[in-house]
């Protein structure tokens, strides 16, 4: 008796465990807004630019794991930073890292961290200037996730080397194309 109610426990944990299984990776649809703004290596030109405003639009995935909140979550969207003769357009893949607590599985709060990778696929219209066709920033992020299926979020992106470089006068002048983007995530 004994070997049958243990068979028909473990019977009973693998098929709770295959739903829990399944909902360990989540695909959904990520979009939002890019705030950005040129940092010059030169303070004197620091006060030319304005902030500049474009988009970002994409698929995603997300891996959680559900009793702990960790999980990592990635995207692959079109994006664009900039504006006018400076604008950037291309590929933008986050990858961070992200833990999340709350009040059960219909509301939580989150916190994100880790690489962003720009593949820059417009060249610059400007005579004299160089714009890298690859950018690594640093994203730091927060947000909300709310009834399992949407998340909004504030993202920050430290960049980790220059994305614009002028060649006048004999003299580099560089700069960082630091962003804030603010997104809405849809998740399947």
């Amino acid at each position: 008796m004994k070997k049958i109610i243990s068979v028909l426990m473990v019977a009973v944990a693998l098929m709770m465990a295959a739903p829990a299984q399944a909902q360990l990776i989540k695909f959904g649809v990520k979009g939002g807004m890019n705030f950005s703004k040129l940092d010059f290596d030169k303070k004197s030109i620091a006060d030319v630019t304005d902030s500049s405003t474009g988009f970002f639009i994409g698929p995603m995935a997300e891996v959680t794991l559900p009793i702990v909140g960790l999980g990592i979550d990635g995207a692959l969207m079109y994006s664009q930073r900039g504006e006018d003769d400076a604008k950037q357009q291309g590929i933008e893949i986050p990858v961070n890292l992200k833990y999340t607590f709350g009040l059960g599985s219909m509301f939580g709060i989150y916190l994100a961290a880790g690489p962003d990778f720009f593949f820059n696929f417009k060249d610059i219209d400007l005579e004299s200037v160089e714009a890298k066709k690859t950018q690594v920033a640093l994203n730091l992020g927060a947000g909300l996730k709310l009834l399992r299926k949407v998340q909004v979020g504030v993202t920050y992106q430290i960049p980790m080397g220059d994305s614009f470089e002028w060649k006048d006068a004999g003299e580099a002048l560089t700069a960082k194309n630091k962003t804030w983007q603010v997104s809405l995530a849809y998740i399947f």
